[in-house]
Formats: C-alpha cells, sequence, structure tokens
C-alpha cells in the first residue's frame, strides 16, 4: 500500500493506493494556521487514520509547494512559508518512524499523470499547473526529474518568452524578479489582464465563464491569456520536446485550449512541424496527492507504448 500527502496551503489531502492504482481511502484536513510542528502533527494524523481504517501500514510520499535544496537540505521557494528552512522529510520520517519521500507538488503532478493519467503513453511528460500560482514538473519513464539544482521544470520563474509590446518589464513576481511567467499565467495575472481593460475585478473561473457567455473583454484576455501561453510552451518544447504535454490547476479546466494551444505551440517552435499532444489532467485535482503515492516504485511494467 502506497500512501500519498498533498501538503497544500489550505488543506492537506491523504490517500491510500493499491498497487494498481486503486483508491482505497482518502481523507483531507484543513492546513493548520498555527505553524511548522502543526503541519507535522496533522501528516502524522492523517497517516494514522488511513492505517488504523485499513489495518495496515504502507510507503508515505509527499508532495508539498517548493523542494528540498541541494545545498542544505532544507525547503526553499514554498508559497507555505512555514516550511522554508525546514528539514520536512527528515522531520516527517522521525515523527512517522519511516523513510518519507518529498517532491516538488508539481512533479508529483506529472509523475501521476504519467504513471496512469492523461500522459500515460508518454515516455517523456512535462506536466503544468495552472492555477495560483505556475508550475511545471519533467518525468521521464515513469521517473521525476529533478534536476541538480532540484528546479528542473520550474517554466514559471523564466521570462515570458517573445515579448511583445507593453509586456516587459511585466509586473513584480513574488521571487524578486519582474515578468516571470508566471506573473501572467496565474489565475491572478488573468484577473490582472481583464482589470486592465475593463476597471473590474474577477476571478480568472469567472473571466472564463463571462468569456463562454459572450463578454468581448473576457474572450480578448483569453486570446492574450492563450497567446502568452502558446509562446511559454513552446520555449519547454524547444528544449525538452516532450511526448506529452499534460495541464492541470484551475485555468487548465478552459476547454478551448486543446483545440488552439497545439497550433499556436507549433508557431513559435523550432521545427517544420510540431505533433506534441497538449491533454487535460485524467486525475485534476487528485493528481498531486496520487503522484506523492507513486513516489515509492510505480509498477514495473513499462510504458504502453510511444505517445501520439
Amino acid at each position: 500500500m502506497r500512501i500519498g500527502i498533498d501538503l497544500g496551503g489550505t488543506k492537506i489531502e491523504a490517500i491510500a493506493l493499491d498497487d494498481d492504482g486503486r483508491t482505497l481511502l482518502r481523507r483531507r484536513v484543513p492546513t493548520p494556521a498555527d505553524g511548522y510542528r502543526a503541519i507535522l502533527d496533522a501528516v502524522a494524523d492523517l497517516v494514522s487514520l488511513i492505517e488504523k481504517g485499513l489495518g495496515r501500514t504502507g510507503t508515505v510520499g509527499v508532495a508539498c509547494p517548493g523542494a528540498i535544496s541541494a545545498a542544505t537540505g532544507l525547503i526553499k521557494n514554498s508559497n507555505t512559508t512555514v516550511l522554508i528552512g525546514k528539514p520536512l522529510d527528515r522531520d516527517l520520517a522521525s515523527k512517522l518512524g519511516r523513510p518519507v519521500r518529498l517532491e516538488n507538488d508539481a512533479n508529483c503532478f506529472a509523475l501521476s499523470e504519467a504513471v496512469d493519467g492523461s500522459a500515460s503513453r508518454g515516455h517523456v511528460v512535462y506536466g503544468v499547473i495552472l492555477g495560483t500560482g505556475v508550475g511545471g514538473g519533467i518525468v521521464i519513464d515513469r521517473q521525476v526529474l529533478t534536476g541538480r539544482n532540484r528546479i528542473a521544470g520550474e517554466w514559471g520563474h523564466n521570462p515570458l518568452p517573445w515579448a511583445r509590446d507593453g509586456e516587459s518589464p511585466g509586473a513584480p513576481c513574488y521571487c524578486g524578479k519582474s515578468g516571470c511567467i508566471e506573473t501572467f499565467l496565474s489565475g491572478s495575472g488573468l484577473s490582472r489582464e481583464y482589470r486592465a481593460r475593463t476597471g473590474r475585478s474577477l476571478p480568472a473561473e469567472e473571466i472564463a465563464q463571462a468569456a463562454g457567455a459572450g463578454d468581448g473583454e473576457a474572450r480578448k484576455c483569453l486570446e492574450v491569456f492563450q497567446d502568452r501561453l502558446a509562446r511559454s510552451l513552446a520555449a519547454v518544447v524547444n528544449m525538452l520536446d516532450p511526448d506529452m504535454i499534460v495541464l492541470g490547476g484551475g485555468l487548465s479546466n478552459i476547454m478551448q485550449l486543446y483545440t488552439t494551444l497545439p497550433e499556436m505551440v507549433a508557431a513559435h517552435a523550432f521545427s517544420d512541424a510540431i505533433d506534441t499532444p497538449i491533454v487535460r489532467a485524467a486525475h485534476g485535482d487528485s493528481s498531486g496527492v496520487r503522484g506523492a503515492a507513486w513516489l515509492w516504485p510505480p509498477p514495473s511494467a513499462a510504458c504502453a507504448g510511444d505517445a501520439s
């Protein structure tokens, strides 16, 4: 049995999977607001609840915002700031009395979809999260590629490619730079574009709904969003050339992306033809927690075949 934990900013979710990927049990609790130790306790309580409910123990994998620094062994780059500078994997292992595998939540998302999701036919999979932030993860033959500095796939903190008039230097990013892809393609980035055009504030999901209902300004905002997303993904294709790109996060629910993006990406990529499939996540919001569970060895069967 594999237990996955998705450590989010507002909730902590736990899942237990059998060897075939079948969900045995799922639980979630609000993320404690009273500090790091409370988060450790909440994770331990969820693992205990799962194991008591099923009457057996399991391996534990954790998806979290940020990553373990290769230099210090401590959490870095996390928007859950109480985790920064903490030995989260070691503290959890001590509390649970067993080894714990921990990975960035975008990497877990990509792993989930590569193992038994929409990208299971791809040898090289690039997973994209489009939501409150913009994350990315690389999976090769069902193994997460973390990179030497454990930042592989972090496209959200590169500059927006082929910047157009008015896009440079761009809005400030929490990372300390300006004009990062995340500032354009996150939910707040789409909301900022709509506010600049209309003077009105709407969350990203409502902008997408307004566009579908015929709101001309909302539709224009989505056209701009798609153009920026296509340019950003074309840069990924030029560098990585993955077999499949899988989208997750709240903005991945904009269905027109899947019909318009492939041609738009191809227009910017450095090739005479691009046929990279861009697909929607099969497991939706559950991909992160499932990927955390799959951090322990997935089924030994090879990928089912080449992407098409």
